[in-house]
């Protein structure tokens, strides 16, 4: 391996001569074979590329503003700040974490329902002019703190409203009161931002009012005195191509409709998942193993396999790197990453379960395995949606090793977009990593 920078905040592993990220992650399998047998997670920076060319590509009038709560590794924003993307912060450390890569101020939007009057004051004293705000009460604080803002106020939507039992965001019966009153207190509104959820079943009918209650705010807004400009559609992106052509089936005859490209209004979205879902693969060892409702053959004198169900002890769980499924989130089964496989064995009912033999530690409630031993590994693809604290902080290992990669081929296309090591991407140091 040949270094190209000096002193890196962190290294990546540059992928030559055919090897794949299965390769690595077994390289790394090996390695963690003689010392701990940690879990471990391998972040391929080139999906981060890849979406943002199939973003481009399928919704070029949106412009991609990433939510850092979604996974907030220094990596991460390093690649996508070199990509030109804006960003949604929540909050003041994640606001520093976002300027520290060189994002300019005006491509930031500090959100939130209910901001600390620190964030507020943090946002101003760094010229952070867009914030979030969906009531008075908040309003009044960021009128006080902050008087140069500019306010995107949080629309409710039917959608959103369905999922969750807690109302966020004003109701248009309320928008007209909500704008008075920032214009009495002289803070300026520039916009519109809402939210529908990605489990939303009919997306035709979702956009269609949240877009048309958009349209009567910003009419609202102008008949004030407001310089309506952005609007903001939010999140919802689940990180599947398909999804993302439904959701542009449905926004862009409305878009059309109601604010036009001449209109001059600035259409944003909040990718996040869409973005880093299929970026990150975590690696986990097999630490115990319990074998269920095994019957006893007596003609054959041994195991009925055909009513073996298995459970399996993993060295990290829901209170750690698989937080999500106690938010109701599902945890796609993984793939076997034993030293030897068969080439046909037969698999088994098995059940994933974290270390703290807690009933709600449950990762995979069910899927097929073949017999797996104590000391396998299991590798889990689609964990990039979380901040990389929660593989750490959270974790049954005081910090999990997070290897970053990307192929040679992905990384000719990210310095074709203008990703490059001496400008933009200044915490990066690049190993050759090859067969």
């Amino acid at each position: 391996m040949k270094g190209f920078v000096d002193k890196p905040s962190y290294i990546v592993e540059l992928l030559e001569g055919g090897v794949t990220l299965d390769d690595v992650i077994d390289g790394h399998i090996c390695e963690q074979a003689l010392v701990e047998k940690s879990a471990f997670v391998v972040g391929d920076l080139g999906a981060l590329m890849r979406q943002h060319v199939c973003w481009q590509s399928a919704v070029p009038r949106l412009q991609p503003y990433y939510p850092v709560k979604c996974n907030s590794s220094p990596a991460v924003i390093e690649v996508l700040a070199s990509l030109g993307l804006g960003f949604i912060c929540a909050n003041k450390t994640e606001v520093s974490l976002v300027l520290e890569n060189g994002v300019p101020p005006e491509n930031i939007i500090l959100s939130g329902v209910c901001k600390q009057l620190a964030h507020i004051k943090h946002a101003a004293k760094n010229n952070i002019q867009h914030l979030v705000c969906e009531n008075e009460a908040e309003l009044s604080k960021i009128s006080r703190l902050h008087p140069g803002a500019k306010l995107l106020l949080q629309l409710t939507t039917e959608a959103h409203a369905a999922e969750t039992s807690m109302a966020f965001g004003f109701s248009l019966k309320s928008c007209r009161h909500l704008l008075e009153a920032a214009k009495e207190l002289g803070v300026q509104v520039v916009g519109v931002t809402f939210h529908i959820p990605s489990s939303c079943q009919d997306l035709q009918q979702a956009y269609t009012h949240a877009l048309s209650d958009a349209r009567v705010v910003f009419d609202m807004g102008v008949d004030l005195g407001f310089n309506m400009n952005i609007l903001d559609i939010g999140g919802g992106f689940t990180g599947s191509e398909v999804q993302l052509k439904q959701v542009e089936s449905a926004v862009r005859p409305l878009l059309d409709a109601y604010f036009p490209p001449l209109s001059g209004v600035q259409v944003l979205a909040q990718p996040g998942s869409f973005y880093v879902a299929t970026a990150f693969s975590l690696a986990v060892n097999v630490i115990g193993k319990k074998v269920m409702n095994r019957h006893w053959d007596s003609l054959t004198q041994g195991v009925n396999n055909e009513d073996a169900e298995f459970l399996y002890y993993m060295n990290e769980g829901v209170y750690g790197p698989f937080s999500r499924k106690l938010l109701g989130n599902c945890i796609a089964a993984p793939s076997v990453r034993k030293h030897v496989l068969c080439a046909e064995e037969e698999v088994f009912p098995s059940s994933l379960w974290g270390p703290s033999l807690d009933q709600l530690d449950q990762v995979v409630e069910r899927c097929l395995l073949p017999e797996l031993s104590v000391g396998d590994w299991l590798c889990f693809p689609n964990m990039g949606v979380c901040g990389l604290e929660e593989f750490s902080c959270l974790s049954s290992s005081p910090q999990l090793p997070v290897y970053y990669t990307v192929s040679t081929c992905d990384w000719y296309d990210m310095q074709g977009a203008g990703v490059a090591l001496d400008s933009a991407m200044k915490n990066f140091s690049m190993v050759r990593y090859s067969a």
